[in-house]
C-alpha cells in the first residue's frame, strides 16, 4: 500500500499547485546521497498502475539517522526550495520523521503517512497495508485448511507462521477464516498471550485427537513465559539498525517438537514477505485508505501543519466509516501499540468476536467459500 499512498501524495501535490514532487530513492538514504527521483510530470496512467504495484516503487530502507544525518536532509530540501516532507512508513519512520522535524526547526512542514502491516502504530485505528496482508493471512489459512483436512491421513498438523514482530495483529487475521467451532485455524497464537511450549503441545494433541487434524497459526516470533521466542535458543542470528531482532522459524522448532511428541507428519508453512506483497489478495478498501492518507498529508502540510501522522478514525456504529485525523509524531516513533486483551480468548489460543468486528471491514469483503464433501 505504500504506493497507492505515493499515488496520492503526487496526485494531490500537482492539484494543490506544488511545481515540483520529489521522490527519494531508498527513502531517507536518497536524501543523505542525493538520489532524488522527478515525480512532477508522471501520467495518470502512470499513477495508476502505481497504485496497483507491489512492494516499494521508489526503494525502502531500514535506516536508522545518525548524527547530523536529520541536519543534512533538512539542509538538502531547503537548497531544492522543498517546503514540504512527506514520508510513509511504520514506527521507525515516525522517528526519522520526528529528527527531520526537529532539524528543520519550522522552515519545513513534515508528516507521516502510515503505513505497516504489522498495523501496530500508535494514534491510529488501523494502518493501511494491514487490511491486504490481513486478508492474505485469512484466506490462505483457510486454503490451507482444506490441504490439511484432505491430507489427514498422511500430514494430519500443519503449522503456519505469520509476520508481525511482536504483535498479534498479523497473526489474529487468521482467525478470520474461521465459521465453525471445528473450522481451522483450530489454535491461533500472539505475542500477547504468552504460553509454554508444553501447552501448546497438549492443545494441538487434544484438537488432533478430536478431530484428527490441526492448524495452528503463530507469529514470527511467538514467545514463551520467559519472553525468548519458541525455539530461538539465544542469540537472534541478526539485528536491524533500529534494534529489532530476527530468530530463527518458531514454527520449524515447533513443527519438529511436535512431530516428536504426537509421532505424526507435521508440515509446516512460512509465506514470509510474500504477505505484504501479494496483489491477488488486495483489499480495495485498503488501497482506498492507503490513497487517502497519502492525499490527506499533503493537504495538511499545506496548510502548514508539521510534526504529525496522518491517523485514521473510525466513526462508531454498525456500518463502517473512517476519517482522517493527526497524531504527534512523538505519539508514534518507536512505539508499538498491541492487540488488547478484550481482542484475545481467555485461554490465548484463539480471538474473539470482538476482534472480529475490528478486522472484518478491513479486508475488503467476505472471503471466498468452499464446499466440504
Amino acid at each position: 500500500m505504500i504506493n497507492a499512498s505515493l499515488a496520492g501524495v503526487i496526485g494531490e501535490a500537482r492539484a494543490a499547485g506544488y511545481e515540483r514532487v520529489l521522490g527519494m530513492r531508498f527513502g531517507v538514504l536518497g536524501a543523505l546521497r542525493g538520489d532524488l527521483v522527478e515525480l512532477t510530470h508522471l501520467s495518470d496512467e502512470t499513477l495508476q498502475r502505481l497504485e496497483r504495484t507491489p512492494s516499494a516503487a521508489l526503494g525502502s530502507c531500514r535506516y536508522k539517522l545518525n548524527d547530523g544525518d536529520a541536519q543534512q536532509i533538512a539542509a538538502l530540501c531547503k537548497e531544492e526550495g522543498v517546503e514540504a516532507f512527506i514520508y510513509v512508513g511504520g514506527n521507525d519512520s515516525a522517528d526519522t520523521s520526528q529528527q527531520v522535524t526537529q532539524a528543520a526547526a519550522g522552515q519545513l512542514n513534515v508528516i507521516g503517512v502510515p503505513k505497516t502491516i504489522d498495523n501496530d502504530l500508535a494514534g491510529t485505528d488501523h494502518c493501511p497495508g494491514y487490511g491486504s496482508a490481513a486478508r492474505f493471512v485469512a484466506q490462505v489459512t483457510r486454503e490451507t485448511s482444506f490441504d490439511t483436512r484432505a491430507m489427514c491421513a498422511t500430514d494430519p498438523i500443519r503449522l503456519i507462521e505469520v509476520m508481525g514482530r511482536h504483535a498479534g495483529w498479523l497473526p489474529g487475521a487468521a482467525w478470520l477464516a474461521k465459521d465453525k467451532p471445528e473450522d481451522a485455524p483450530h489454535l491461533v497464537y500472539v505475542p500477547e498471550r504468552p504460553l509454554p511450549v508444553e501447552r501448546i503441545v497438549a492443545d494441538v494433541k487434544q484438537i488432533y485427537q478430536q478431530l484428527g487434524w490441526c492448524v495452528i497459526v503463530l507469529c514470527e516470533n511467538q514467545p514463551t513465559p520467559d519472553g525468548k521466542p519458541i525455539g530461538a535458543g539465544g542469540k537472534p542470528r541478526w539485528v536491524d539498525p533500529f534494534g529489532h531482532p530476527y530468530f530463527d522459524s518458531p514454527a520449524q522448532w515447533l513443527s519438529q517438537r511436535l512431530q516428536a511428541e504426537l509421532n505424526v507428519r507435521v508440515r509446516f508453512d512460512k509465506p514470509g514477505t510474500i504477505q505484504r506483497m501479494a496483489t491477488a489478495y488486495v483489499s480495495e478498501t485498503d488501497r482506498q485508505e492507503a490513497e487517502l492518507v497519502g492525499r490527506q498529508a499533503v493537504r495538511l502540510a499545506k496548510s502548514g501543519v508539521s510534526g504529525v501522522m496522518v491517523s485514521l478514525l473510525r466513526d462508531p456504529g454498525d456500518n463502517y466509516q473512517v476519517r482522517t485525523g493527526t497524531t504527534p509524531l512523538e505519539v508514534v516513533a518507536n512505539q508499538q501499540k498491541r492487540l488488547p486483551d478484550e481482542f484475545i480468548a481467555r485461554d490465548g489460543a484463539g480471538l474473539t468476536d470482538a476482534f472480529k468486528r475490528y478486522a472484518m471491514p478491513l479486508i475488503g469483503g467476505p472471503l471466498p467459500e468452499f464446499e466440504s464433501l
